[in-house]
């Protein structure tokens, strides 16, 4: 969750932070197909090797289109593939933010298609009046944007608890539109939650109360969880979550089993289910796609020893996820050749 802009306080973070800034003003960088060699029916990871943090993607007919946080000069740089492996740039989701809102630190977007001809994306950005990270909401009416947010304001803030961010729509089977983020707490050094709130059916406003799902417990999350998802599978309802700091090697993917959207939810046993190998560093906030009864793990890592980089800094990479007595298996991070999805 954390983005092309650290939010860590500190001479190192402002550093970084400006290093990032500055990556993202560069110009464009086309992704390099992933294919391995003359076999088409493999590919090899990373499948975009440029900084891509934060990526999710949704499928529309034949094409997957895959968003994720600003670089090269983009609010929310669009990407399509037909295949989920070979990408190719496809301009800028969001090119105009709201007035409300501060340039520079547009995190974590996440689409989701409600209608043939209406999207919607959700995204954190800075919010001019709290001086905090918050949730905004964009329509339009095709999957690569442009989209537009006509609020008055942000969705979400909570600039008291340190910010809101890394906003994921779900629809779950009964067609109920729900809203999952992350209080942004370690950016002021209190308890970072993720939380789960109804959305209204045309996705635009919360519906009640939210609810507090799960925050920092285990070890192995240090100070911070973030990056939530939901997934069913077999009727199952699996929250995923990121946990520690986005720029070590401890970041790491593990989930927890919920009894309904608004919880309760309690963590496997087995976190995390996706940590650092000799392949890949710090892999995590991931979205999960299903693609011909086959079910893949969508995240980003740094190449080892590069962690808080920018160049390549975090690429994108794709490994199947098995299901095992009902529990997630990820097979990665893999860098070796292996059949396409």
């Amino acid at each position: 969750m954390t983005r092309a802009f650290p939010r860590r306080v500190g001479a190192a973070a402002v550093t970084l932070a400006a290093a990032l800034l500055v990556a993202g003003c560069t110009g464009d960088s086309e992704p390099t197909p992933t294919s391995s060699g003359s076999d088409s029916r493999m590919f090899t990871n990373p499948v975009v090797r440029t900084d891509a943090p934060d990526p999710q993607t949704i499928r529309v007919g034949d094409t997957w289109y895959l968003f994720h946080t600003n670089s090269g000069g983009r609010n929310v740089p669009v990407l399509t593939s037909t295949d989920l492996v070979d990408w190719t740039e496809a301009g800028d989701a969001l090119p105009a933010l709201p007035d409300w809102a501060d340039p520079g630190k547009t995190w974590a977007p996440e689409a989701i298609q409600l209608a043939p001809d209406r999207f919607l994306l959700y995204y954190t950005v800075a919010g001019r009046e709290s001086g905090r990270q918050c949730v905004g909401r964009a329509v339009a009416s095709a999957p690569q944007g442009p989209y537009s947010d006509d609020a008055a304001g942000p969705l979400i803030c909570q600039a008291d608890l340190g910010g809101a961010i890394d906003a994921s729509p779900f629809r779950d089977t009964d067609g109920s539109l729900w809203l999952l983020w992350k209080n942004d707490g370690n950016a002021i050094g209190v308890d970072t939650w993720l939380w789960s709130q109804r959305l209204a059916d045309d996705g635009l406003t919360l519906v009640g109360e939210p609810t507090k799902l799960l925050k920092q417990t285990e070890p192995w999350e240090g100070t911070l969880i973030e990056g939530p998802f939901f997934h069913r599978q077999d009727g199952r309802l699996l929250l995923f979550f990121a946990a520690n700091a986005y720029d070590r090697a401890e970041y790491a993917e593990g989930y927890a089993v919920c009894e309904s959207p608004s919880g309760p939810c309690v963590k496997a046993a087995e976190n995390p289910i996706l940590k650092s190998s000799a392949a890949a560093s710090g892999p995590g906030h991931a979205s999960m796609v299903v693609k011909d009864g086959r079910t893949w793990l969508l995240y980003h890592a740094w190449p080892p020893g590069q962690e808080g980089s920018t160049d390549p800094g975090r690429q994108v990479w794709l490994d199947e996820v098995t299901w095992v007595d009902g529990k997630p298996v990820v097979k990665g991070p893999t860098a070796e050749p292996q059949p396409r999805p």
